[in-house]
């Protein structure tokens, strides 16, 4: 199909740029949903589900959903860091030395106190 780009009106265009868009999301939405029903037959000819293989729970209209299974580390795909410091009346209260510090360090450093005294 040949479409006359030349002949058309700055509003036409953009009216066929946001057609296009729209068509364009809606086949990659096909193709996921197939790409996905042919993963689930791969997975069941050797007897397991999607589930089974990736430890993500999938659902029929939307695709994979991510699982609700608690990962360590961050969301962000950063390692989590082990604490450094821990409260002096309340050692489950603690901190990693990194960023702002909190309340509790500032008013320990604030009384005269040292930060190594707080090392866990």
């Amino acid at each position: 199909m040949k479409v006359n780009l030349k002949g058309m009106t700055r509003k036409e265009l953009e009216k066929l740029k946001t057609d296009i868009d729209k068509q364009l999301d809606r086949v990659a939405e096909a193709e996921k949903r197939e790409a996905l029903a042919a993963a689930q037959k791969a997975a069941k000819a050797y007897g397991f589900s999607l589930d089974d293989l990736s430890g993500v729970k999938t659902t029929g209209k939307t695709g994979p959903k991510k699982s609700t299974k608690k990962t360590s580390g961050a969301k962000d795909g950063r390692s989590k860091v082990a604490p450094k410091y821990a409260h002096p009346d309340d050692p489950t209260i603690t901190w990693t030395g990194r960023g702002r510090k909190p309340k509790w360090v500032e008013a320990h450093l604030e009384n005269g106190g040292d930060l190594d005294a707080l090392l866990i």
